[in-house]
């Protein structure tokens, strides 16, 4: 099954390991969920909020610079990943430098498409 990772935290925050300077900061996890069976199919760190633009439609298009959420927190990036079942995303996702290092990941399952 295929669950989406999103990331939040601190835009500021620096969510690397201790001593990792020669690789980025999600490989060594990358490899241990390799490992463990579960396949990493993509992911991505996002832009800085400063460069989101929000957009609604109701019954008028409206578009605002900046991100809608009004929170300290902020989607830092995302990895989808393909394992057997919940408990295992979830453990993933508990590994996952953001998590080890004072972020949020939030699991969730990708709908299946027929």
């Amino acid at each position: 099954m295929r669950y989406m990772l999103m990331m939040f935290g601190s835009e500021t925050a620096d969510y690397s390991p201790p001593g990792l300077h020669d690789e980025p900061c999600w490989m060594p996890w990358a490899r241990e969920m390799e490992a463990r069976g579960v396949v990493l199919k993509d992911g991505a760190q996002l832009q800085p909020s400063s460069t989101a633009t929000t957009v609604r439609s109701a019954e008028d298009v409206l578009v605002a610079d900046g991100p809608f959420a009004e929170t300290k927190e902020q989607i830092l990036g995302y990895d989808v990943i393909e394992c057997e079942n919940l408990d295992e995303a979830i453990y993933a996702a508990s590994r996952h430098p953001v998590a080890q290092y004072g972020g949020t990941i939030e699991v969730r399952p990708i709908l299946a498409t027929a």
